[in-house]
């Protein structure tokens, strides 16, 4: 959904009782932060992938110094948005994927702003947990080094694994999260890599 879509929605009831703020970079939202009492940040994912993946980190950093702001991810499709909720460590208040239909959009959209309190604090630790059981250390070292860039014989170099080893551990890990290709893999190291953020993309507030 587009920040236009966004507006027309957030200007027809129930949402017209909450007053929508655009903010093109995460600087400026941090500036309107030290005056402004937000209470929900909407982050709509970019396709590009350096904005997607920076995205991911300025939720984290939210999370970790205002963690009373509620935080929610619009995700391109249901793909998206199962890989986020199974990486990604920050703790987030509800993930909704843009291929729902606009009716059940907004039904989520309008549940999730009314329950400020709905975030687990144990999240993390949940997380944690779940990664752990989900992929290998080594799986994990593939992912972070895919996400960096190197191909499949430089990751072998730089874990001392022959090149056929690092490919049975990368076709387990795309097993394991449900992805059919490399830019699905590519997605989802990216997640986990949790890389530095650029641009966030709009906050709600009381009216």
């Amino acid at each position: 959904m587009s920040a236009v879509g966004l507006e027309h929605l957030f200007a027809i009831a129930p949402f017209s009782e909450y007053r929508l703020h655009l903010f093109k970079n995460f600087s400026t939202f941090k500036a309107a932060l030290s005056q402004t009492p937000f209470f929900s940040v909407i982050y709509s994912l970019s396709d590009v992938r350096e904005e997607r993946r920076n995205c991911l980190v300025s939720l984290r950093e939210l999370a970790l110094t205002h963690s009373g702001i509620q935080r929610i991810i619009l995700a391109a499709d249901d793909v998206e948005a199962r890989l986020i909720g199974q990486l990604t460590p920050s703790r987030l208040h509800g993930i909704i994927s843009k291929s729902a239909s606009l009716a059940e959009l907004q039904k989520l959209l309008i549940i999730l702003l009314s329950e400020t309190e709905r975030v687990n604090n144990n999240a993390f630790a949940h997380w944690q947990g779940t990664l752990s059981r989900m992929l290998s250390p080594m799986e994990r070292a593939i992912m972070r080094h895919l996400s960096a860039g190197l191909s499949i014989p430089e990751i072998a170099e730089q874990l001392k694994r022959n090149i056929k080893t690092v490919r049975a551990h990368k076709y387990n890990v795309m097993v394991k999260l449900g992805v059919s290709s490399d830019v699905g893999l590519l997605h989802a190291a990216d997640i986990l890599g949790q890389l530095p953020m650029r641009e966030l993309k709009l906050t709600v507030k009381a009216a």
